[in-house]
C-alpha cells in the first residue's frame, strides 16, 4: 500500500494475522470513527480499513472531495467491501478482479433507481444550510441534541454540505456488471429508498444478489449491529461464538 493510499485508511484495532479484509465506506458528513465499532467487533480475524474522506478530522486540513471516485483497494487477501449511503454509492473496484463481496448497507438506491428519481440533480440536495441541518435531524444520523450546539454544527456542516454536492454531480457510467455477489441490507422505513429501488442493485452484478430489509430508517446500523456482523463474519468465513 503505497503513501497515498495509507492516508486514505484508518486501523482501529490491530489484526495482523487476519485472513480477510473489509473495507468500510462512511456516508455522507460522515467519518471513518462510524465503524470503530466494526473494527473492535471483527478482529482480529478481519482486518477493518475504514476510508477517512478527505475535509474532516486528521484530514481536515486537505481539500474536501469533489466527486465520487474509484477507490482501490489494497493488497491481496479475500477482501469485502462495505458502503453506507454516499459510501454505497463509491464505485468500488478491487484489484485484478479478484473475487469479494460487496455490501451496500441500508439506504443506498442502485444508480438506475436514482437517475430514474432524478438524483444526480439539485432536487437531491438538501439546499441553504437550514436544509441541509433539516436533512440530517431527518435521517438521524446525529443526535438531534448535538445539532443545537454552534460548535458542534460547524464542524459538521461543511463536510455534509460538500458530500451533499458530490452526491449531487455524480453520474453512473454504465458497464460491465460486477462478477462479484452484492448483498444489500435496507431499512423497512428508509426515507431515502424504497425496497424496490434498493433490489434494483441486483442488475448490476453477475455474482448474485441478495436483499436484506430489516425494520427501521436510514440509520439503524446499532439495533441491528449484531445480525450485521454475524453475517459480515459469516461471508468472509470467520467463526463467529
Amino acid at each position: 500500500m503505497d503513501h497515498t493510499e495509507e492516508n486514505r485508511f484508518r486501523r482501529f484495532a490491530a489484526s495482523p494475522g487476519a485472513r480477510a479484509r473489509l473495507v468500510c465506506l462512511p456516508h455522507a458528513g460522515g467519518s471513518a470513527t462510524f465503524y470503530f465499532p466494526v473494527a473492535k467487533a471483527l478482529a482480529p480475524d478481519v482486518e477493518v480499513l475504514a476510508v477517512e474522506y478527505p475535509g474532516r478530522q486528521d484530514r481536515r486540513h486537505e481539500p474536501f472531495l469533489t466527486s465520487i471516485d474509484a477507490l482501490r483497494a489494497p493488497d491481496g487477501r479475500p477482501l469485502a467491501l462495505f458502503g453506507h449511503s454516499m459510501g454505497a454509492m463509491v464505485p468500488t473496484r478491487p484489484r485484478g478482479g479478484r473475487s469479494g463481496t460487496a455490501y451496500r448497507s441500508r439506504d443506498c438506491s442502485s444508480p438506475g433507481a436514482a437517475r430514474r428519481r432524478g438524483c444526480g440533480t439539485r432536487a437531491c440536495t438538501p439546499g441553504p444550510d437550514e436544509g441541509v441541518l433539516a436533512e440530517l435531524r431527518r435521517l438521524s444520523g446525529t443526535e438531534t441534541g448535538l445539532l443545537g450546539d454552534d460548535d458542534v454544527v460547524r464542524m459538521i456542516l461543511p463536510a455534509a454540505r460538500n458530500d451533499y454536492r458530490a452526491v449531487e454531480t455524480y453520474r453512473h457510467v454504465p458497464g460491465k456488471p460486477l462478477a462479484t455477489p452484492i448483498v444489500a441490507f435496507t431499512g423497512t422505513e428508509d426515507p431515502m429508498a424504497t425496497l424496490d429501488e434498493v433490489a434494483d442493485w441486483a442488475g448490476h452484478t453477475a455474482g448474485g444478489f441478495e436483499l436484506v430489509p430489516l425494520d427501521g430508517g436510514h440509520f439503524f446500523l446499532t439495533r441491528h449491529q449484531d445480525a450485521i456482523l454475524r453475517r459480515l463474519a459469516a461471508d468472509l468465513g470467520i467463526v463467529r461464538v
